[in-house]
């Protein structure tokens, strides 16, 4: 209703105190009032908590169906999630089932064909457990800092793994934490096997194509390498125990003029999201030392 209809008096026969008017500007200029005074000087606060806490156990019987619809959803989606990584997981089981009885039974012949051909027995490889605290300060370089040093036994130069396989080496010793070097850092060199070939080579940290990336230098242009071929620890640098993986093959580049094949390689472990490791005792620590060999002395010219 438009305010020109309203009547300033009302009908004599109706008039009952004052008139709607009048009602209207004075609610008018208390409302102004109120929003003026509750947006400079708060004044309202008080009574909106006061009825925030009167109003409170409405809202929160209000929101009890919704949260139990919520809840009850998520339960269900969590024992579906439950039931398909038990599925997994038990095929997984049968799988590594069958592996371990072709494992024990190659670990068998390897012992007996190590007795025949009186070869030393395999090297023992023990470790502990640590947690990586923080990464290196160096936005250069692909370091790590974990949480055991000297005080727990850890060596310098001890190799690092995860639940994947290699993640780096101990490149500094503390009191009580390490610096770990992982395999991506480019001043970092790592011997492998191709599980394929039985080729030997060695792999780089390489951040040109991408952070997470590995390099396999010096393998000729005709090389045998694909894509897709594992590579694990050779064992021969006396610092990672074999067989551990270390990286698969991503890219193979050969080009005509180039003497050598840029092949590319991407990390198999964790490499940057990596929170539980282990540290390997060095191969070297379990090697017996190098035998003194005399070195002749240096032949006299004779006297003319």
């Amino acid at each position: 209703m438009a305010l020109g209809v309203l009547d300033q008096e009302p009908p004599p026969f109706f008039r009952q105190g004052t008139s709607a008017f009048s009602k209207l500007i004075v609610f008018s200029a208390a409302a102004l009032f109120l929003m003026v005074a509750d947006t400079r000087f708060h004044m309202l606060q008080p009574a909106r908590v006061v009825l925030q806490a009167v109003l409170f156990p409405m809202q929160w019987l209000a929101q009890q169906p919704g949260l139990l619809a919520a809840e009850a959803a998520l339960f269900i989606d969590k024992v579906r999630s439950a039931d398909a990584v038990h599925s997994g997981l038990l095929e997984q089981l049968r799988e590594q089932s069958a592996r371990a009885y072709q494992v024990e039974q190659l670990a068998l012949e390897n012992r007996r064909l190590r007795e025949l051909l009186e070869l030393r027995p395999t090297l023992s490889v023990f470790g502990k457990a640590a947690q990586v605290v923080y990464d290196a300060a160096d936005p250069f370089a692909r370091k790590v800092v974990i949480d055991q040093g000297q005080a727990q036994g850890v060596k310098l130069g001890s190799p690092v793994i995860d639940e994947k396989g290699v993640l780096g080496q101990v490149t500094q010793v503390f009191l009580l934490s390490s610096e770990v070097t992982l395999i991506t850092d480019r001043d970092h060199a790592t011997p492998v096997l191709n599980v394929r070939t039985g080729a030997r080579g060695v792999v780089y940290g390489d951040t040109s194509s991408h952070a997470d990336a590995m390099e396999l230098r010096f393998m000729a242009a005709n090389a045998d390498v694909a894509e897709g071929d594992l590579l694990t620890t050779s064992g021969v640098d006396g610092v990672y125990p074999a067989g551990l993986p270390v990286a698969r093959v991503e890219k193979v580049d050969r080009q005509v003029n180039a003497v050598f094949a840029q092949i590319y390689c991407v990390p198999v472990a964790l490499v940057s999201g990596a929170g539980h490791v282990l540290v390997l005792d060095a191969v070297a620590d379990g090697v017996p030392p190098r035998p003194d060999i005399p070195v002749a002395p240096p032949h006299t010219r004779g006297r003319r």
